[in-house]
This record gives structure tokens, C-alpha cells and sequence, in this order.
């Protein structure tokens, strides 16, 4: 069985339905990623997710359902003096955009003891992490966690990034481009959003975001466009695949994550970036006819 490790947070997801109330869910983008992982796996993934939560009763019912969700919890941190973060999901037509309250979270201190990450990190054929899972965190955590992922790593194990920027996370914009170029450069697979990557660090096209990103040990980089071609490319190829229509788009939360989710899993079976991308663009086409971050798939998948 192929162990792909997330790391980031959970957090607990407050929407709002059509008569205005608000339902009480649980998402984070590398808990959505490995949601979603959990989902599309025929018994040979199991994802797993290194994170902290508190002990209080909400983050005991968040990890309650994490577990019956089929990721596998055994690397999950508990702190007694912290509780989960909230954010709430905000519609505009399809577009979402948030409200958040995690200064105080459990997940901002996961790493405050890197031995048992890198006991998680050494098992592990494939480690997740993205743009927020290094935002949340302090400075010098990050910068510990980068140094010494490649190192900690198995020989043969590969390291994804999404760089998923938020900038309201960071301390200054040249600190973000720092430390997203940095985790990208040192990762085997990036899956960037051409959205991100063309407002904060200036692309004028994919391509621009794929050479950039480019490094002597990337293997694959797989650029999100939303309804446009997702562009992957690999040292052996290049191509634009073109995404599959849309009808009745209701919420574009968690659009990315299923697919990281999708491809992921499907790559680590598969052992082929297409054939993972195909999947990835099913997957979120799915995901986006409905609302909130965790949508159920159906049995069996139409990926």
C-alpha cells in the first residue's frame, strides 16, 4: 500500500444554504487533498495527515470525522491548550471567497516537535504540503521544515507542493515568493493555479510559471487554469489538456484540492502524470456542481 502523507490544518467550515443557514462542516486544503485521496483509492493509497488538533470536544468531533472519512490519523498531534481553527465560506455567484479565525489554532504549532513529522515523513512514499501549510506556521518552523524535508524524506518517496496563495497569511509579499519558490524548487511534483501565479508573481502565461518553477530534480509541474487547458509538464514532454465543460457550476470551493486529491492518488497507482491529470479534471468538474469544500463522489467515481 502507497502511504501519501498531507501535511497542513483542518479546520471547521461554517456555509451558508439557500435559506440562509449556516452548516457546520470540516475542510483545509491538505485535509481536502487527502479527503478527496481517500475517495478515489481502490485499497492501494492510504492517506494519512500529520497536523494538530486540541482536546476539547470540537476537535475531538473533527478528528472523529477525519477518521471515518478514511485518512488515517496515527501522525496527528493533540495540544491541550488549543482548540481548531473556523472559517466561513462566502458566495458570490459561484466564487467564494472566506473568512477565517485560526490565530489561536492547534495547527499554527504542529511543528513545534519536528521528531514526530519526521518519523510520519520517513514512512511515507509520497509527502503533501502547500503554500498554506507554510503560511500558518511560524518563521523559523518554516524554514526548519524546508531544510530538512529532503533529508528526512525516503530515498525513493516524492515530495508534492501546492503553492496556493493566500497572501493574507504571510508577513509581506517577498517573504511568500521566498518560501513558495523555495518549497517549490526543492519538491518532486508542483501543482500551481495559473490564477495565483499570473497576480502575485507576475506570469503572463502557463508556460512562464512552468519555467519557472523548473528545477534540476523537478519531475512533473501541472499548471490549474481553471475552465482552460491544464498545461503539465515533465522533462521528457509537454502538454495542454483541455478541461471537460462544466454545467450548472455552483461553487468553485475546494476546485483545486479535489483535484490534487484526484491526481495524487491516481499518480502513486498509475505511475502517469496524463492519465493522473484526466482523472484530477473529472474529479473537480464533480466537485464544482456543488456546494462546499468536501462533496461526496459518486460509487462508483465518474473519473
Amino acid at each position: 500500500m502507497q502511504r501519501l502523507l498531507g501535511i497542513g490544518e483542518c479546520m471547521v467550515e461554517l456555509s451558508q444554504l439557500a435559506n440562509g443557514t449556516l452548516q457546520r462542516g470540516y475542510a483545509g486544503d491538505v485535509l481536502n487533498t487527502l479527503w478527496y485521496a481517500a475517495q478515489m483509492t481502490d485499497g492501494r493509497v492510504q492517506p494519512q495527515f500529520f497536523s494538530a488538533v486540541g482536546r476539547d470536544r470540537c476537535s475531538q468531533d473533527m478528528l472523529s470525522f477525519i477518521q471515518r472519512s478514511g485518512v488515517d490519523c496515527q501522525h496527528l498531534q493533540r495540544d491541550p491548550t488549543r482548540s481548531a481553527g473556523l472559517y466561513m465560506i462566502h458566495l458570490d455567484g459561484a466564487e467564494r471567497s472566506f473568512s477565517y479565525w485560526r490565530d489561536t489554532s492547534a495547527a499554527r504549532q504542529m511543528t513545534n516537535d519536528l521528531n514526530p513529522l519526521w518519523r510520519a515523513v520517513a514512512q511515507a512514499d509520497l509527502v503533501y504540503l502547500s503554500g498554506i501549510s507554510l503560511a500558518i506556521l511560524p518563521a523559523d518552523h518554516v524554514d526548519q521544515l524546508l531544510e530538512g524535508l529532503r533529508q528526512q524524506i525516503a530515498p525513493d518517496a516524492l515530495l508534492a507542493f501546492d503553492p496556493n496563495v493566500r497572501p493574507r497569511l504571510w508577513q509581506g509579499a517577498e517573504r511568500m515568493r521566498q518560501v513558495i519558490e523555495c518549497a517549490a524548487h526543492i519538491a518532486d511534483i508542483v501543482l500551481p493555479s495559473f490564477d495565483d501565479e499570473s497576480r502575485y508573481f507576475g506570469d503572463a502565461t502557463p508556460s512562464e510559471t512552468i519555467e519557472r518553477y523548473r528545477s534540476n530534480t523537478t519531475r512533473c509541474i501541472v499548471v490549474k487554469d481553471g475552465a482552460n487547458p491544464t498545461h503539465i509538464w515533465t522533462p521528457q514532454q509537454q502538454h495542454s489538456i483541455a478541461v471537460p465543460p462544466v454545467r450548472d457550476l455552483v461553487d468553485t470551493t475546494a476546485a483545486g484540492d479535489s483535484f490534487n486529491g484526484a491526481f495524487l492518488c491516481n499518480y502513486l497507482t498509475e505511475n502517469d502524470f496524463v492519465t493522473a491529470v484526466l482523472a484530477a479534471q473529472q474529479c473537480s468538474a464533480h466537485v464544482v456542481r456543488h456546494r462546499g469544500a468536501l462533496v461526496s463522489l459518486p460509487i462508483p467515481a465518474d473519473v
